[in-house]
C-alpha cells in the first residue's frame, strides 16, 4: 500500500507542479528552465514569486525541495512551502502534502491529516486525472484508519478554510 501511494505520488508531484505553474503566466520561463534541468536559473525565478505568495510557485518550490531538483532533498522545507500553496487553496500542494503526512516525510506520519489534504485536493483539483488520484491516494491512506480516524479527518477538511 505505502507504494501505491508513492507511485502515484511520483507520476502526480510534477505534473500537478508543472500544471499549476503553466497556468500561471509568469512562471513560464521557471517551468522551461525545470524542463531542460536548468534547475538554478528555475530556482532564481521561483523563489521571489513564492515569497511573494504566489501558490503556484510555493507549490513548485515545494516540488524543487521535495525532489531535490539542484538543491539538496528536504522534506521539512518541501512542507513549508507546501503548507504556504496549500493554506491558499493550491490542490497540487494539498494533494503534496497529504502525500507527505501519508509517508511521514518532514512531517510526522498522521493518516487523519493525509486522508483531509488528499480530500481537499480531490475537491478543488481542476484537473480530473489530478482529482483521481487524489482520491486514489486519500481511499489507499483510509484503508489504514479506524471508522473514528475517517470521520476526524472528514472533519477536518469540512472545517478547513482557505487562509
Amino acid at each position: 500500500m505505502k507504494r501505491g501511494i508513492a507511485t502515484l505520488f511520483a507520476s502526480g508531484v510534477l505534473l500537478v507542479a508543472l500544471t499549476s505553474a503553466a497556468i500561471a503566466g509568469p512562471l513560464d520561463d521557471a517551468i522551461a528552465a525545470l524542463r531542460r534541468g536548468d534547475y538554478t536559473m528555475a530556482m532564481r525565478l521561483i523563489r521571489p514569486l513564492a515569497e511573494q505568495g504566489n501558490a503556484g510557485a510555493q507549490t513548485d518550490l515545494g516540488v524543487i525541495y521535495d525532489s531535490g531538483l539542484g538543491v539538496p532533498q528536504d522534506y521539512a522545507q518541501a512542507v513549508v512551502w507546501y503548507y504556504k500553496a496549500a493554506d491558499q487553496g493550491d490542490a497540487g500542494a494539498q494533494f503534496n502534502l497529504g502525500f507527505m503526512y501519508a509517508q511521514g516525510r518532514g512531517v510526522p506520519q498522521d493518516y487523519a491529516q493525509a486522508h483531509m489534504w488528499f480530500s481537499l485536493a480531490a475537491s478543488r483539483a481542476p484537473d480530473a486525472a489530478v482529482r483521481g488520484q487524489a482520491v486514489k491516494a486519500r481511499d489507499a491512506v483510509a484503508a489504514k484508519m479506524t471508522p473514528a480516524q475517517i470521520a476526524e479527518a472528514q472533519r477536518l477538511a469540512s472545517e478547513w478554510k482557505p487562509k
